[in-house]
């Protein structure tokens, strides 16, 4: 088999939880820049890649994927490595909870909300930002609920849910307000601790 093709930028929040599932795979990949943020605007040869011009985009053996969960799976089940899912049908439910309440209320927020309106904008807007920091603390919370005993979020095990959520969370840990908030839900900075440092998280980090 060929080596997996991935599409997108190195400061995406969701390329980088598709590069930490293959880091923790194992697999050796190609990443592609793709910067869709610029001036010229996103090439049409992308489109055919993925149709709404989001990143990542996905490749492997001629076999096509776009969004980061369907690739994640694909990933964690394609290929040898470390099973990034649990075994059980109630973990993997909790798993994609856990994922999915991430996508639909954690990373805006977290991301756009508060770290990159208090670090990129001249003016940034308090009220945006206090909102985005209301909707984090919820989400931290129901985190700290949701986790099962264990160093990870789901146990013994890392999972793609822990994959899922490093990205986010640093990104708004980029900011103090998010540092601030976080410092306030102990075992959900004790996990971070633990998944800094492994070795996916490094070698995916953006050098500033």
């Amino acid at each position: 088999m060929t080596k997996p093709i991935l599409y997108g930028a190195d400061y995406s929040v969701y390329v980088r939880i598709a590069r930490m599932t293959l880091e923790e795979k194992g697999v050796g990949y190609e990443l592609i820049p793709l910067d869709i943020f610029a001036a010229e605007g996103i090439p049409s040869w992308y489109l055919e890649h993925h149709p709404f011009g989001r990143i990542p985009a996905f490749e492997h053996d001629g076999f096509r994927l776009f969004e980061t969960n369907a690739i994640a799976r694909y990933v964690d089940e394609a290929f040898d490595g470390p099973a990034l899912r649990p075994a059980d049908p109630r973990g993997r439910a909790r798993m994609a909870q856990m994922t999915g309440m991430l996508d639909a209320y954690g990373y805006r927020a977290m991301v756009w909300d508060v770290a990159v309106e208090r670090l990129e904008k001249a003016e940034p807007d308090e009220s945006l930002i206090a909102d985005g920091l209301s909707q984090a603390e919820t989400v931290l919370r129901v985190l700290t609920a949701l986790k099962v005993p264990g160093p990870w979020l789901l146990g013994d095990q890392v999972t793609l849910a822990d994959l899922h959520a490093a990205p986010i969370i640093a990104y708004f840990l980029k900011a103090a307000d998010g540092q601030k908030l976080m410092a306030g839900f102990a075992e959900i900075q004790a996990w971070w601790d633990r998944i800094t440092d492994r070795q996916a998280f490094g070698v995916t980090e953006k050098a500033d």
